[in-house]
């Protein structure tokens, strides 16, 4: 798989990274709202405060991240250039900000202007980026896993987004739609169809790469994006025909896949050549582990009927599926990508004459460290206040907040780095050129 990745098709750095450096702000925002709060956020997942802290981490820090590294993915792992990546970049990233807030703001009620805001934003972001990402794709054969898994999470994407908007207009009275069942299928959509399903495709490509890994057996790259995203449209149509008995085996079909894909992962990583796991492979364990955890919580409310009437497993769930599971895993990948990154794009400006500072360099170990054991902290705390809303939820808002403020840090600092050196290659190839013109 590594054979098939080609860097000198790299984008401006600058076109990730305004993606990967604004996703702790969100989060950080989660934690916040957390803070003022308190425990009103864990009443239910239905209140306008718990809806604010779940977008902000799906749309706020999640799907940032995951545009700015699908803007890197294309044209290096699949060879599909977007044209100006940059100018798309800047386009796209302003609009998801901009919609994230004001989605945001219309489920806290701060204006009547929010969703309809939200709307228009965060609709035209995702459908600039699909739009020039899919005629990127175009003629592109689908000759890995990989290739096939993202081009599956860019429709996957287009539904989650479609089913977001009608969502919005029924909330604000515009049309009529049956509001669970369609949150039932948008979430559905949103965290298997593009969440699993492009974590799985780079997977196949940054475990093996990154963890040094044997790499994911064949027949199951090959298999598993296909029987997702199969299972998720099915599991949509029974809901939608009000056929609760197949939508309920369709859904618990999606949840034992992602669980395959988790014990898989943890299978190929306690095969890893390190003699020592580091941070990142500590962030991808926790995660690999929490979506275990989060598939076990299901399997057991829908096979005890006791289990499905407290009123806290929802909640317990989407802790376990977004910050102990998604988050977890989207630091991981930030610590090994935003790090490799700065080396690549500095060894290129070098062109062969200044070394690029080792990767180590970049982040240090001990950094990494201090975020990983706020993080560790922050979904332990948000678990318990589940339990006890009113004595944890605040701690665990700060903890979040903590953990949101040494990811930035860190980022941050990989920038800084990386401007020095620039700087310094710079001035030490104009030192060379004038010392050959000599």
């Amino acid at each position: 798989m590594q054979a098939l990745l080609s860097f000198e098709q790299a984008p401006p750095i600058a076109a990730p990274f305004r993606f990967f450096l604004t996703a702790p702000f969100f989060s950080g925002l989660a934690g916040l709202l957390l803070v003022i709060s308190g425990g009103d956020v864990f009443a239910s997942r239905w209140t306008p405060a718990a809806l604010a802290v779940t977008h902000l981490l799906t749309v706020g820090f999640l799907l940032q991240v995951m545009l700015g590294a699908m803007i890197q993915i294309l044209p290096v792992v699949a060879g599909a250039n977007l044209k100006q990546p940059l100018r798309v970049a800047r386009i796209v990233h302003a609009l998801m900000l901009v919609g994230t807030l004001a989605l945001v703001a219309g489920f806290l009620d701060f204006s009547a202007a929010a969703f309809p805001l939200a709307m228009l934003c965060l609709s035209g972001g995702v459908a600039c980026f699909l739009l020039l990402a899919g005629l990127s794709l175009r003629g592109v054969p689908s000759s890995s896993a990989t290739i096939a898994g993202i081009k599956r999470s860019l429709l996957a994407l287009l539904i989650v987004v479609l089913l977001g908007m009608a969502l919005v207009g029924g909330l604000e009275g515009r049309w009529s739609v049956p509001l669970l069942d369609v949150t039932r299928i948008h979430v559905a959509w949103a965290l298997a169809g593009w969440a699993v399903g492009l974590l799985s495709a780079v997977a196949y490509v940054v475990v093996p790469m990154f963890q040094i890994t044997p790499s994911y057996p064949a027949w199951f790259s090959r298999s598993f994006g296909v029987a997702l995203l199969s299972a998720v449209a099915a599991a949509s149509l029974a809901v939608l025909g009000a056929i609760e008995w197949l939508a309920t085996l369709l859904e618990s079909m999606v949840v034992w896949l992602a669980a395959g894909f988790c014990a898989t992962t943890l299978w190929l990583q306690a095969r890893s050549k390190r003699v020592r796991p580091d941070t990142t492979q500590r962030f991808w364990r926790l995660a690999m582990l929490c979506g275990l955890l989060a598939c076990a919580l299901w399997a057991m409310v829908r096979l005890l009927p006791m289990a499905e009437a407290v009123a806290a497993w929802p909640l317990l769930f989407g802790v376990l599926v977004l910050v102990g599971g998604f988050m977890s895993v989207t630091a991981g990948m930030l610590y090994k990508i935003v790090p490799f990154l700065v080396w690549l794009h500095l060894q290129n400006r070098g062109r062969g004459r200044v070394v690029a500072p080792n990767m180590k360099a970049v982040l240090a170990e001990g950094k990494m460290a201090q975020h990983w054991y706020a993080h560790c902290a922050a979904c332990g705390l948000l678990l318990l206040a589940v339990l006890w809303p009113a004595l944890l939820a605040r701690p665990a808002g700060l903890a979040l907040l903590l953990a949101s403020v040494f990811l930035a840090r860190n980022l941050f600092s990989a920038v800084t780095i990386y401007r020095r050196h620039a700087a310094l290659v710079d001035a030490r190839l104009a030192e060379s050129a004038v010392g050959g013109a000599a």
